[in-house]
């Protein structure tokens, strides 16, 4: 653990920029489609961020530092979105059509769903870190599974498949597990990973349940906050 939480801030900060860049730039250069790099910065940003909480420490002050690097990130976003900030990578890498102003809706609300939870939850309660995880790998993985093999649709929801919703369950459940392991190895956490399976499952499942809804371009929202929800009944 760092102890000096300016180095672990800077560190981090680092970190997310590199991974963004590096997927803005296999995307502008046509290594990988705007829609692949969307999804890879959706599943893999999380889980490096939430990851970089372990350096840290637990002074009071830990938690805002650490929801700075979301919330910048974001501005960013908006900026962009807005058209305020020329950067056509980040908008080859971040939108499905190449529409700057896509931006200012899925982005954006991940944006807000990791600034939010990160100053609520940090490393005092796994819901957060649960919640964050069903975000970024059940709704990444959900859209590239879901569209590749997802030929059965929903009764209820012809825009969703069997496929993706299974994907947005295994995708959250096992992003979920991982992270939270290494907060257990890291002493954040008490207990056994086999105590935390079934809470994990539970939340996943009710995420899952509200990904299907019929709602266009807000799941980042409904799902995390159902998640949280589930999370206060089930941990």
């Amino acid at each position: 653990m760092l102890h000096n939480n300016f180095l672990a801030l800077l560190l981090t900060f680092a970190i997310a920029i590199a991974w963004l860049r590096l997927n803005d730039h296999a995307a502008q250069r046509g290594w990988i489609s705007s829609q692949l790099s969307r999804k890879i910065i959706h599943i893999g940003t999380g889980p490096v961020f939430v990851l970089c909480w372990l350096l840290f420490d637990e002074a009071p002050s830990a938690r805002l530092l650490a929801a700075l690097i979301p919330f910048l990130i974001t501005a960013q976003f908006v900026l962009v979105g807005a058209g305020l900030i020329h950067d056509p990578a980040a908008v080859k890498a971040m939108s499905r059509t190449g529409d700057r102003r896509e931006i200012l809706r899925g982005p954006l609300l991940y944006g807000i769903a990791f600034v939010t939870l990160t100053l609520i939850y940090w490393k005092e309660s796994p819901i957060g870190i649960v919640a964050l995880m069903l975000l970024c790998g059940g709704d990444g993985l959900a859209d590239i599974l879901g569209r590749r093999y997802g030929t059965s649709r929903l009764p209820w929801n012809k825009n969703k498949s069997w496929v993706g919703s299974a994907s947005v369950f295994f995708g959250g459940f096992t992003l979920a597990v991982l992270v939270l392991w290494a907060f257990l190895l890291g002493g954040v956490f008490s207990g056994e990973m086999t105590d935390y399976l079934l809470p994990i499952a539970l939340v996943c499942l009710v995420g899952t349940l509200i990904e299907t809804a019929p709602l266009h371009d807000i799941d980042n929202l409904t799902v995390t906050l159902a998640a949280v929800l589930a999370g206060h009944l089930v941990f």
